[in-house]
Formats: structure tokens, sequence, C-alpha cells
């Protein structure tokens, strides 16, 4: 299968983008740029389909303006996908290290699952995990019972799940990574690699979303995360019973 990569980069992200394309020409990947969104670009009164109070419930701070750019890159990689009429594609942050072996395995990736699924190939967790496929290339393909897991650096989507996806991820409410892992609310099946298919890159650390102490600083406190923890363990107990149907 011939496998578009798509490489998520804002245009500030200059070094970012010269890295991993100096990497893609090395490894002879081609790489086909989802021109990003910036959030820091686009001031809060502008922000569309973004639930801000639904936010602030669900994750016990306020979205910020990284997360709103994120969120929105993605959906444009999931619309170029679709425009392009390409089964499946490899959606990449600019913050991976490429390997020899990533389209390969993709590939192999690709061939095993069937049409309207995600396949997380980049993960910060993977706990509990739940095999269903092993691919040609001998990676291990299934469901992480417990998350959510954390990144979304690295994924197969086919065109199907990205038809199905553009609409029930509209409306922000939650970070891109946690959001496409919600396949209670979307139904799109999104199963993970047991093990990441890439590291990350050098330049990961010059964040473009925020940074740990920009999250701790913005963390509401005491009663005002009771609905958080509410959130959280509904999600839980349906992301549970979701991997175990």
């Amino acid at each position: 299968m011939d496998l578009p990569v798509l490489l998520i980069n804002i245009d500030r992200a200059i070094e970012r983008r010269q890295l991993i394309e100096g990497q893609a020409e090395r490894l002879g990947i081609r790489l086909e740029r989802v021109q990003g969104v910036d959030g820091s670009k686009v001031p809060p009164d502008q922000w569309v389909d973004a639930d801000r109070d639904l936010f602030l419930k669900r994750n016990g701070r306020p979205l910020m303006t990284g997360e709103y750019g994120c969120y929105k890159s993605h959906l444009k990689a999931f619309q170029q996908l679709v425009d392009s009429g390409a089964p499946a594609a490899l959606i990449i942050e600019d913050d991976v290290a490429l390997s020899e072996d990533l389209m390969l395995r993709a590939q192999s990736v690709a061939a095993t699952v069937r049409d309207g699924c995600v396949v997380k190939l980049v993960n910060h967790r993977t706990l509990a995990f739940r095999h269903l496929f092993t691919t040609p290339m001998g990676d291990r393909i299934g469901l992480s019972r417990f998350g959510p897991q954390g990144s979304a650096a690295c994924y197969l989507l086919t065109r199907g799940a990205a038809q199905n996806l553009l609409e029930p991820l509209r409306v922000q409410s939650l970070p891109f990574d946690m959001a496409l892992e919600r396949v209670w609310h979307h139904h799109v099946p999104v199963y993970t690699a047991e093990e990441s298919l890439l590291e990350f890159g050098d330049l990961r650390s010059q964040t473009f979303i925020a940074s740990r102490a920009d999250y701790k600083q913005q963390k509401q406190k005491g009663l005002a995360k009771i609905p958080t923890h509410i959130f959280r363990v509904k999600e839980a107990l349906l992301r549970a019973f979701q991997t175990l149907s």
C-alpha cells in the first residue's frame, strides 16, 4: 500500500520541520505537510467549535491556546485525507523521530486492520493491554483497558475513520488525544500498538502547546474539581466496558 505520511506542522516551528524533513529525506520517506493551526495566533474570542465551559468541567483547567491549535490541526489532517481519496494515511506530529522501519511496519498495520478504524502507534502508556491482531511485521495491535494513553504523535488513520470522526469530534471539550480515544462517544474503533513504533525527537522539549508548569498553574483546586473527578471516573468505567465487549 502506498501510505501517505501527513506531517502536522505550524509555520513558526521551522526548526522542527527542517529536522524531520531531513530525516525523511535520508530515509526516503515522502512527507505531505498539513499546515497546522497556530493557537497563539487565534484570540480566544475567535475560537470556533470550542466548548470552553465543558472543557473546564471535564479537565479541571481552562482550554489553552496550544491545545486549541493542536485539536484543529488534527481535524485538518482528517479532512486532507478525506479529500485526497487515499484509503489511509500515517498522521505524525513534528516532534517524533522517524525510523528506518517505520513505513514497512505502518504498512503492515494498515494491511492487518479493516477500514474505518484508527491505530495509535505512539503512546505514553499501554495498561492492561488486550491483544487482538499481530501484523506480518510482528507488531501486536489491540486495546488498552486503562487510559487515557496520552499522545497523538503518530497514528494510522483510515479514510473511513476520518470521514466518521469529523462530525463527532467537531466541537472540542478535551485535548485531542483524549477525544480520539473516546470510542464510546464517536463509535469509531481505535486500536493501539502494544509498543510504540517511534520515539520522540530532540526538539520535543520545545513545546508549542504548554509546559508542565503551565498545566499546573491553570489547574483548579478543592471542590471546584469535583465535576472533573466525576467525569474521569465515568470515563474509566466506559472505557473498561468498551474494551471488554
